[in-house]
């Protein structure tokens, strides 16, 4: 039997696949929303029966196509240590980003796919499923949405920039922190936005929507996605420290390279 060679194309595709499904489940969730049934996983972060089906649906089409490959998922497979992505393929899965949004009816949620070999960001995807626009990336191979080629923000001057961010809303957070960084950017910025879904706000950098987005903490699943396909535009993302941004539980800073070196010097304050 021929092994399928792990190319960027075919881990595209693989990704591709498996949020279509995940999406028919999202799409079907939208009709019946009034009726889900949704708990919380700490005081103010839910997750529904859609998370928890259509996380099982790209499991089960990602493993089809991968069989052996490693997953690092939201819900149900959150706990891979890091030495198993080393090596091999490892499928970083957040089967919808932005549930807070989606069960209230606010139309600004996604899955996000990522797929990465020996650690290393190879191909993503970020669906946002109401307006069913595909954002896409491969290493080296550019970011592209419905065909159309992304390119970052070209905007240079900080008071014509819109930046993109996400408010603190578990209790660990440390909202003081976010306070200053938010009261040093308001002045100087066109504004500040919190959409509610990441993926989509690093996808909204790619695109030139935002001049730059940052977070203070965040999981893998939160931005793998997010980061190749904003890299792919263009963007520098890295860590508030100013180091590459990693797939793991970390802060990051994306942003037009014109705008990330004077918000990393605001935000840092």
């Amino acid at each position: 039997m021929t092994l399928q060679p792990m190319t960027p194309d075919f881990l595209l595709d693989a990704v591709r696949t498996a949020a279509a499904a995940a999406a028919e489940v999202i799409r079907d969730g939208e009709r019946r929303r009034a009726s889900l049934v949704w708990r919380e996983k700490t005081a103010t972060d839910f997750v529904s029966e859609i998370d928890t089906t259509a996380e099982a649906l790209i499991i089960e089409s990602l493993m089809a196509r991968v069989p052996g490959a490693a997953i690092l998922a939201e819900e149900t497979a959150s706990t891979l240590p890091a030495e198993r992505r080393s090596q091999g393929v490892t499928f970083v899965v957040d089967p919808l980003d932005g549930t807070t949004n989606f069960l209230h009816g606010m139309l600004e949620y996604a899955v996000s796919i990522a797929a990465l070999v020996d650690n290393e960001l190879v191909a993503g995807v970020v669906l946002h499923v109401p307006r069913d626009e595909w954002y896409t990336a491969t290493r080296g191979g550019g970011a592209w949405c419905d065909g159309q080629r992304l390119a970052v923000s070209t905007i240079e001057t900080p008071e014509r920039a819109l930046i993109a961010t996400g408010f603190p809303y578990k209790g660990g957070d440390n909202v003081d922190v976010y306070l200053g960084q938010m009261r040093r950017l308001m002045k100087h910025t066109a504004g500040l936005r919190r959409p509610g879904s990441v993926s989509l706000d690093l996808a909204g950098v790619a695109c030139g929507r935002f001049d730059g987005f940052w977070e203070n903490i965040l999981a893998p699943w939160d931005i793998a996605a997010g980061i190749l396909i904003a890299r792919e535009a263009g963007a520098v993302v890295t860590d508030l420290r100013g180091a590459p941004c990693p797939v793991a539980h970390t802060s990051i800073l994306a942003a037009s390279p014109a705008m990330h070196g004077w918000l990393m010097e605001r935000l840092r304050g």
